[in-house]
């Protein structure tokens, strides 16, 4: 099957400091993966490279074939990729429909009013991506408001707005309670499985990261020391040097 993302030598550096070091990376259509590491082993600058945010120095990036090196955010998201968690895209005073409403609009191109014409555009939408996040009961409350499960999904719900074909999460359950974090996890596990959405997460919860992806990739200091499936990672002698071993897994 033909790699959905492929990425060659990819290197970034600020200053003098190497945080990127040629990294090869692909995943397949389909596959749930994650990336793990101690802190500032670049996991962060990986996704911001991938995504536009960060510009590379070396290397390449291509997503279904077509080159989005360098492109900008805007211009990756529009070609099917979306990130979501790493800073919260939502309106706090506005409700969970009308979050959802503007970013299905911004897919469209088109602007976002509650009222008038622009007002009724986008409403199947809306309500289909309201559902496949569990969010139709809670359409209407301020999304400020919400409890912090709730506002990860209506997170998560603004990201599947740009109908995304490869989604990136950053710790998607980062402060969220044990139950909150397994509901979080079974709905992108739903999404990966009915959807097709391939999906890359970084977390630091080794429970979540081995109960929910199918492949790892262990990164140190910039670069990829360890790739393979759950079982090979746990086992791998680096991997437990580098950051398993103190984390008991």
């Amino acid at each position: 099957m033909a790699a959905i993302l492929e990425v060659t030598d990819l290197q970034k550096h600020f200053g003098g400091i190497h945080v990127t070091r040629n990294v090869n990376f692909s995943m397949e259509e389909g596959e749930q993966s994650a990336i793990i590491g101690p802190n500032g082993a670049g996991k962060s600058t990986f996704m911001n490279l991938l995504t536009g945010y960060h510009r590379c120095d070396a290397g390449k990036v291509m997503f279904e074939g077509q080159d989005i090196t360098n492109r900008a955010p805007h211009q990756i998201a529009r070609l099917g990729i979306s990130r979501a968690f790493q800073i919260s895209s939502i309106f706090a005073k506005m409700s969970v429909a009308e979050n959802v409403r503007s970013a299905v609009h911004a897919q469209m191109r088109c602007s976002f009013s509650i009222f008038g014409v622009a007002g009724r555009i986008g409403v199947e939408e809306t309500e289909r991506v309201l559902a496949l996040c569990g969010l139709e009961a809670k359409r209407e409350l301020v999304a400020g408001e919400l409890a912090q499960g709730d506002k990860k999904r209506l997170e998560l719900a603004i990201a599947l707005a740009g109908k995304p074909r490869l989604l990136f999460l950053d710790e998607p359950t980062a402060g969220m309670s044990i139950e909150e974090g397994r509901s979080t996890m079974e709905l992108v596990d739903r999404l990966n499985h009915e959807l097709r959405l391939t999906v890359l997460f970084t977390e630091h919860d080794m429970g979540i990261v081995f109960n929910h992806a199918r492949k790892l990739t262990l990164l140190h200091r910039g670069e990829i020391v360890v790739q393979g499936t759950p079982a090979e990672v746990r086992a791998n002698e680096i991997a437990q040097k580098v950051y398993l071993g103190e984390r008991h897994v």
